[in-house]
């Protein structure tokens, strides 16, 4: 599904063609008077991971819409350009390359997919066209594929990320699960994906490390709903809680068929932290997961961020990676502002790059917290908060910064 924007005279943002929210209008100084800036947003807006990839639509474009009515970048009128990934790299290929080819769009939110984030850093970087994502996880996407090792180094120097890495929550969970929750016989499993796999792979390490036994390992196929075969697996086992790293459609069904055999939780990371979940598991309570930072509902600096979205009117919930999003969104936005700044108060002709440059400077109070990169582009912020369904739904149970 192809979500277009249409640009109102008084400049507000209002998406149209199975938009999000009611043509509400208002904001802003006159677009023809500014010079708009196109800033990209991919996510999966349909199919099964829609529910998390709406989030990011609708928080991006509440950061533009903020930017507009307070005139945050004199000058300049921002516009996102969101398109549908459908959670298929192939077609976030092809999103990329239809963002580095229109001149207007100086930066891109997105994607939710660390899979998908491996197909567009390449030509992103050579574009130099700057990527944030709210919610890729994977460590090798920032720190290179021997980062294992401690030889660290940064593949693609226009990507960087609101969200912390596998190498953190992976270990984040594995702590918890065995020091706060005791538990330390664990079945790991994942959906053989870039960000399912590396999740599993490192909590595998920290819980061996801090004494824990995986009991069994296996990997599923996403697309299949009949779990019972590894159900039974297990059972047999011996496991006191199956760790799973994917996403919420295959966790959900997971969930469900294992309390049918066997009343132990299933825990996972931000790719199962959402209602949907919840929707497609009857048997939910008691499972786990983590997600990245403190949950928005807990943070001052969200305040603002929560009643602003409810007051524009989105149908859909922000999710997950709502406030990561707009902070994310809010980075390439700063990044205008110093661009701009930097050229005497006028539009650079050469704005893309310009962001690109002016990317390390970036730092502000965003609604996550405070928002700044490292020399990888990875995030500073290393919060991280454990949940449990608790009567129906998830309960932020601990948080904490995280270092493995």
């Amino acid at each position: 599904m192809l979500i277009l924007t249409t640009v109102l005279t008084t400049g507000a943002l209002t998406l149209t063609a199975c938009g999000s929210r009611d043509d509400k209008g208002g904001g802003g100084d006159k677009g023809d008077s500014k010079t708009k800036v196109v800033i990209g947003v991919d996510s999966p807006t349909s199919g099964d991971l829609s529910a998390l990839g709406l989030g990011i639509r609708n928080s991006a474009d509440l950061a533009a819409d903020t930017a507009n009515k307070n005139n945050t970048v004199p000058g300049v009128e921002f516009v996102t350009q969101p398109l549908d990934d459908q959670a298929q790299p192939n077609v976030g290929q092809q999103n990329a390359a239809k963002f580095i080819s229109d001149k207007k769009v100086i930066g891109v939110v997105g994607p939710l997919n660390s899979s998908i984030a491996q197909v567009m850093q390449k030509p992103f970087t050579d574009a130099k066209l700057t990527q944030v994502s709210p919610a890729n996880t994977g460590t090798e996407l920032t720190q290179g594929p021997n980062w294992k090792t401690g030889d660290k180094k940064r593949p693609f120097a226009a990507y960087f990320r609101t969200a912390t890495t596998d190498q953190v929550q992976g270990a984040f969970a594995a702590k918890y699960l065995y020091t706060t929750k005791k538990i330390d016989k664990v079945y790991l499993m994942d959906d053989q994906k870039t960000y399912g796999a590396g999740l599993a792979a490192s909590f595998k390490e920290q819980f061996t490390k801090l004494g824990g036994k995986i009991v069994g390992e296996d990997h599923v196929v996403p697309e299949e709903r009949d779990f019972n075969a590894i159900v039974t697996k297990v059972k047999n086992s011996g496991a006191k809680a199956l760790y799973y790293g994917g996403e919420y459609p295959a966790a959900g069904p997971l969930s469900q068929q294992l309390k049918d055999a066997i009343k132990i939780p299933l825990m996972g990371g931000d790719g199962i932290y959402s209602a949907d979940f919840l929707k497609l598991n009857k048997k939910a309570e008691g499972d786990l997961a983590t997600s990245v930072g403190k949950p928005v509902e807990q943070l001052d600096s969200a305040k603002k961020f929560i009643d602003d979205y409810k007051a524009a009117g989105y149908k859909e919930d922000y999710e997950a990676y709502g406030g990561g999003t707009y902070d994310a969104t809010w980075a390439i936005i700063e990044a205008v502002k110093i661009a701009v700044a930097d050229n005497g108060g006028k539009v650079p002709a050469d704005l893309r790059p310009k962001v690109l440059d002016a990317m390390a400077k970036v730092k502000f109070d965003g609604v996550t917290g405070p928002v700044s990169f490292d020399e990888y582009g990875d995030t500073t912020n290393t919060m991280m908060t454990a949940y449990q369904v608790e009567n129906g739904k998830w309960a932020a149970k601990f948080s904490e910064a995280y270092k493995p």
